[in-house]
């Protein structure tokens, strides 16, 4: 028989030392994977205690990384989600971070960028020029 959890129940389980997710029906205790996570320990602790099916969808995840999710599964969640308990009166522990999405990481470029490029054709081109016509 499989054990069932309330969203408040999933919702305390949200710190590095105890880090629980759901996917889609499925209640998964990552606590002891997240340090292992391919994809670093944020995202997974952004997640905790919160519904990370979209982002783990989104992503694309292999075969392999479905298996290993499945042996992190300990339950299923059962009742209202939290904001579906907020919305009928119900005191919500949700914050704006439950909208997460995953971003990219932005790369920036040095303002200096361009000047290194141009310095650097410049010196390329004065080394051909002077023994190409030297």
């Amino acid at each position: 028989m499989t054990k069932t959890y309330t969203w408040e129940e999933v919702a305390k389980h949200n710190s590095d030392k105890d880090l629980w997710m759901v996917y889609q029906d499925g209640v998964y205790d990552l606590t002891k994977f997240f340090k292992e996570h391919p994809g670093g320990e944020e995202v997974l602790l952004d997640l905790a205690g919160k519904d990370g099916t979209s982002c783990f969808d989104d992503i694309g995840h292999s075969g392999e990384a479905i298996q290993l999710r499945e042996s992190y599964k300990i339950g299923t969640v059962v009742g209202p989600t939290l904001a579906e308990a907020s919305s009928s009166g119900v005191q919500s522990t949700t914050t704006d971070d439950d909208n997460w999405e995953y971003e990219p990481p932005k790369y920036e470029t040095s303002p200096w960028q361009p000047v290194f490029i141009a310095a650097g054709v410049a010196i390329y081109a004065f080394i051909i020029y002077y023994f190409w016509y030297s």
